[in-house]
């Protein structure tokens, strides 16, 4: 099966964005590639030719991230926020807000991450909400769904070394 086409993106609301996504992998390993700045620094490149500088991730409930990348002409980009919510291997609920250059975009959001594993993969479904339709439109017009398919695709030859590293 072709993982990669697993990956949709709706938006049931005037508010809202849902990515979801299966992996080939028991949901315990995708949740450490979420919670573990030295796994996710392996993953969540950013766009192609674009580099992850700054990987804190404070990985409790009221602790806070901050992710950075440095892409081609130096340009820069930052996802920042707060933990409010981890139940461990089902649920992450935390804020989000970017900075490109460093200039803050359209205000805060709330992702809401769960996991669903069957028969030993894992369905990743993430719920986006924006302050207004404005800045859910901005984000969907952002390409931002090509960027999180390759990063998704990253993911899954993560996973794939993990469970190499397991068994060695």
């Amino acid at each position: 099966m072709n993982y990669i086409e697993t990956f949709k993106v709706t938006t049931p609301s005037d508010l809202e964005i849902v990515l979801t996504r299966m992996f080939d992998a028991p949901k315990k390993m995708v949740w450490r590639t979420l919670a573990e700045p030295a796994l996710i620094r392996r993953w969540l490149l950013g766009p192609p030719g674009w580099e992850m500088t700054l990987c804190d991730n404070d990985f409790q409930e009221g602790g806070r991230f901050r992710w950075e990348w440095i892409g081609p002409d130096q340009a820069q980009l930052a996802l920042f926020g707060e933990y409010q919510e981890i139940t461990p291997f089902d649920r992450i609920v935390r804020t989000e807000s970017f900075e490109i250059g460093c200039e803050p975009q359209a205000g805060q959001q709330l992702a809401a991450i769960s996991f669903e594993e069957s028969d030993g993969k894992t369905t990743l479904k993430m719920t986006l909400t924006y302050p207004s339709k404005e800045a859910r439109d901005a984000t969907i017009a952002s390409g931002m769904d090509k960027g999180v398919s390759a990063g998704y695709a990253r993911l899954d030859e993560v996973l794939a070394e993990i469970a190499t590293e397991q068994i060695a």
